[in-house]
């Protein structure tokens, strides 16, 4: 599998530079945002831009990697998905549950604001447990 990564202040860019994402891939493809995902910056954006097509299996492991990081207050967007891919993602429940952007720099904005969004509920949990 060929990717680049590139890493800003709050978040990763993995971009996927494979124009065919298969099943045989998933292991490699789980390892990789799995480290990402422990590493600083947490947050990812997924840039499919060089993807043509991808199997149902990746679909289900970038849907369930979405889940894991909003479990661990961090943000997972994919972005760029060519018109194929968005066909086969409408075709399966995933694509109600992933954070999906049209472009590189949308992403970045919602992950941006999902970082703001994270500051304010620990700041309002902060002020009702001092409320108490």
């Amino acid at each position: 599998m060929h990717y680049k990564i590139d890493t800003k202040e709050k978040f990763t860019v993995l971009s996927l530079l494979d124009p065919s994402l298969s099943s045989n891939l998933v292991p490699e493809l789980n390892d990789l945002i799995k480290n990402l995902g422990l590493t600083s910056p947490k947050n990812l954006v997924l840039n499919l831009s060089a993807v043509k097509d991808w199997d149902l299996s990746i679909m289900e492991l970038l849907a369930q990697h979405q889940e894991v990081f909003y479990d661990n207050n961090t943000s997972f967007v994919l972005c760029c998905l060519s018109d194929d891919l968005q066909n086969g993602l409408d075709l399966t429940e995933f694509g109600e549950v992933m954070n999906l952007t049209p472009t590189e720099t949308e992403a970045w904005d919602i992950v941006q604001m999902e970082e703001i969004e994270r500051e304010l509920l620990d700041s309002d949990d902060m002020e009702f447990s001092t409320q108490e």
